[in-house]
């Protein structure tokens, strides 16, 4: 009676372990994790205005509530923290957006340059627009 000789074992390729903290290694790196984390805080907005809407919609006692929960140190700083954060969203966004956005006009394609002036331009009309009218102007 023979026996069929066994494969060898199969042994897994090297590989190099990655440290815990890789994305430290390069500003790229850096950048690309926080943009990431950035969409957590886009989250916590998104939340923060339905709580706000709800509190409106149940009127001014529980309006009056969710201020007073809304004036609270660690809700200011989770909201500072998360303005910051929103921000990095639509700055690192606003500059993908030439490589994303293909403009052709009178069949030549537009420059990077203007693209991106453009969104920053109607991002600043549109804030002024917001700002005016919740200041009351």
């Amino acid at each position: 009676m023979s026996r069929t000789p066994s494969p060898p074992p199969r042994t897994a390729p090297y590989r190099k372990p990655v440290s815990t903290f890789w994305w430290l290694q390069r500003p790229s790196y850096l950048l690309f994790v926080l943009r990431e984390l950035s969409a957590v805080f886009v989250a916590w907005f998104v939340v923060f205005l339905l709580l706000l809407v709800e509190a409106i919609g149940e009127g001014g006692a529980e309006y009056e509530r969710f201020q007073d929960w809304s004036a609270n140190w660690w809700v200011v700083l989770l909201n500072a923290i998360g303005l910051l954060f929103v921000l990095l969203h639509a700055v690192t966004w606003f500059n993908v957006a030439p490589r994303a956005i293909v403009l052709h006009v009178r069949g030549r394609r537009v420059r990077p340059g203007p693209v991106l002036a453009a969104h920053y331009v109607l991002w600043a009309l549109l804030s002024a627009a917001v700002a005016w009218l919740i200041l009351g102007g």
